[in-house]
């Protein structure tokens, strides 16, 4: 990239990159995603033009605080975070300080924004993979293969999938933090009641078991989720056989519309309409953790935040985890995961590098699995590492394997948009899956890129 680069305040230019194998992400996952108000880059006014600066700061000779940004979950991460891990990090460091900041995922973005564009931006920030390769690129990140003389050896370190979406324009911007993916999650005791000895391998099973648990009562429902947005829908539309475009990524023409992704969203229609759905999916959002525990949503989809963040809520509810439940496309679900990044307004890059250096370790890699954060390190699946690590991560790695990226292109946060609109209108009622799925389609192939000529 060049010395000099354009930063447009509100510019969106969001890409996923393909995760690349068995042990190596997007989510949320972190929670699910609301997606922030849209800016077209189009009518940006650019004011200024900022000089890149790449050159580290010198090691801190006094007190420095670092403010660091993240969206880790207040129950069981954050508390860690705060109480075990920052703490061991400042013992190693007398001179650093860490400011931890929580803030809820769908405020995360747009926060940022504003802070980049008043100069407040954080020293380093836990960032959704979808918004690294953004922010990098319209020079709000350091390259930190330039600011840290060691970045080789952690780029090494690293599972290569995760790696990528940090890299554009020829640097890298971030490295990855931790990786997840989304499997079936399912109440025992509601299986046990409705006379359910197994949990759904198949679609046709699951619409099978959706009829039992159904005539427990009506305040009893299949399947919960948040919403229509990517995070919630992609697996059922790649299980289904569907895609959300070519695999150039350069037309939704056919694919977005096509059949297999119309049957997925004719699937969810009918299971909402049949009461198997909780309506919570159609757009007013919905509290699957409480209503899993309290046996009223019998099946959700979650990551690997789940299990020890559960417990501590609903230590008595007995619950069995199982792949995604297996269309025409195989049982295919979605890749999410955090990517750790220096801000170019810090004035502390060196300090922040041994921050970024002490969570990359091994040690703290294995701490943050206890609450949950798959690890990203290569060393982590060797037999002696894996021992360390939480027993439920075994059926996450196995749902990795065949995990997909949402869509890796620059308007991706105005795709996802019309994504979410267009569920949510089939989900009302307002217009039939093929009829929306058109009009989708003829929104969102203009924000694709072109072809290659």
């Amino acid at each position: 990239m060049k010395s000099k680069k354009w930063l447009p305040l509100f510019v969106f230019m969001t890409i996923v990159a393909m995760l690349v194998g068995a042990c190596a992400p997007a989510a949320v996952a972190t929670p699910a995603p609301t997606t922030p108000a849209q800016v077209q880059k189009e009518t940006v006014i650019v004011p200024q033009e900022v000089e890149k600066v790449v050159t580290a700061t010198p090691p801190p000779s006094g007190p420095v605080t670092l403010t660091f940004w993240h969206g880790y979950n207040a129950d069981t991460e954050t508390p860690f975070l705060e109480k075990t891990v920052i703490p061991a990090f400042e013992a190693a460091h007398p001179n650093i300080k860490v400011q931890d900041v929580n803030i809820p995922y769908d405020q995360f973005h747009q926060k940022l924004l504003t802070a980049i564009a008043g100069g407040t931006a954080p020293d380093l920030a836990r960032l959704d993979i979808i918004w690294t390769p953004e922010f990098g690129d319209m020079g709000a990140l350091a390259p930190l293969d330039e600011v840290m003389s060691d970045f080789a050896t952690y780029k090494d370190a690293v599972f290569p999938g995760p790696l990528s979406t940090n890299f554009i324009g020829g640097h890298y911007y971030g490295l990855p933090l931790d990786t997840n993916t989304r499997v079936l999650v399912y109440n025992k005791d509601v299986f046990s009641a409705a006379g359910i000895e197994n949990p759904p391998a198949t679609v046709d099973d699951f619409l099978a078991d959706c009829a039992k648990i159904k005539a427990l009562g009506a305040n009893h429902w299949c399947f919960g989720d948040g919403g229509t947005y990517a995070w919630a829908v992609d697996p059922w539309i790649w299980s289904f056989g569907g895609a959300m475009t070519s695999p150039d990524y350069t037309t939704s023409t056919g694919y977005l519309n096509g059949a297999q992704t119309v049957a997925a969203y004719q699937f969810l229609k009918d299971g909402v309409d049949k009461g198997y759905i909780h309506p919570g999916i159609k757009g007013g959002g919905v509290d699957t953790w409480g209503l899993l525990g309290k046996g009223q949503i019998a099946m959700i989809l979650e990551g690997p935040w789940f299990p020890p963040s559960f417990k501590s809520q609903f230590p008595d509810v007995k619950y069995g985890m199982a792949l995604m439940p297996a269309g025409q496309g195989g049982s295919i679900s979605v890749v999410g995961g955090e990517d750790i990044a220096m801000f170019q307004q810090s004035k502390n890059k060196e300090a922040a590098a041994e921050f970024i250096r002490f969570m990359l370790s091994l040690d703290t890699q294995l701490q943050m699995a206890t609450v949950g954060q798959m690890p990203v390190l290569t060393e982590t699946t060797s037999s002696e590492n894996l021992a360390k690590l939480p027993d439920y991560f075994g059926i996450f790695l196995e749902q990795l394997k065949n995990a997909q990226a949402r869509t890796p292109v620059s308007n991706w946060t105005r795709v996802e948009q019309i994504l979410t609109d267009a569920g949510t209108a089939i989900l009302n009622g307002k217009g039939t899956p093929q009829a929306n799925l058109d009009d989708a389609v003829s929104k969102i192939d203009p924000l694709l890129p072109k072809p290659a000529q």
